[in-house]
């Protein structure tokens, strides 16, 4: 839990503001990210126009989050990526970028990306990936969701003709129907609001199933969930 999350993991009015690093190539755009996000509460700790800046400004400045594109010259974004986390950097990482193909997608999420959102969303939905990131809770457009639902449905595919695929994982048997029900959420993209408003729970009880979820399943996050969600079936990732 960081120091701006309550008891529960939700930020609390007046603490300090989210930290944040942008990272693209192009002036004009994180001089725009700039002036919006500190007009919205954020705080921009540095500014970076390739990979390897945005690398040494975070291990300089220590953000809460990276704000990166992908395409830059030098070092990439995606490089970058992996570089912070073979460095084990404390820092949450949203993809922001123009381009939303298997090539790009799938490559930053593997590296250790943390969210992917495209140029074209809102301000408003800008500034609630920042705070869901920051949450711990992993946001990834659709478009980018569609992409990496379709590359888990295609590995199942391929593996479909071994005598185990189309019986029931083991591991779901650790879950109570409760459990199961979050854990489809989760392969849904749905955010702890979400699952509470659908579930009729509290965002307090549906941490605790998340978490739950987690522990029982052995994965570290929520994102490893929802593709665990997608293998086993009770996903359709045509949906």
């Amino acid at each position: 839990m960081t120091p701006s999350d309550g008891p529960d993991g939700d930020e609390r009015p007046g603490d300090r503001a989210i930290r944040l690093v942008i990272s693209d190539d192009h002036p004009v755009v994180r001089q725009g990210l700039r002036s919006f996000l500190e007009a919205q509460g954020f705080e921009v700790t540095a500014e970076a126009g390739d990979g390897a800046t945005a690398v040494r400004a975070v291990q300089e400045t220590r953000p809460d989050v990276l704000l990166t594109d992908l395409v830059m010259p030098g070092v990439d974004g995606i490089e970058a990526i992996r570089r912070l986390r073979t460095d084990g950097a404390p820092v949450r990482i949203l993809v922001l970028t123009s381009f939303s193909g298997s090539d790009q997608v799938v490559p930053a999420i593997q590296a250790g990306a943390d969210g992917y959102l495209l140029k074209d969303a809102g301000p408003a939905a800008l500034a609630e990936a920042i705070r869901a990131v920051h949450r711990g809770e992993p946001m990834l457009a659709p478009e980018a969701a569609a992409v990496v639902m379709a590359r888990v449905a295609g590995d199942g595919v391929r593996h479909a003709t071994s005598p185990a695929a189309s019986e029931p994982h083991p591991d779901l048997d650790r879950l109570t129907a409760r459990e199961r029900e979050v854990l489809a959420g989760l392969g849904r993209g749905l955010s702890n609001r979400q699952l509470a408003e659908e579930l009729y729970v509290s965002e307090k009880t549906v941490k605790t199933h998340v978490s739950n979820v987690l522990a029982k399943l052995r994965v570290a996050d929520r994102t490893q969930a929802a593709l665990f969600a997608v293998r086993v079936g009770l996903v359709d990732p045509g949906r």
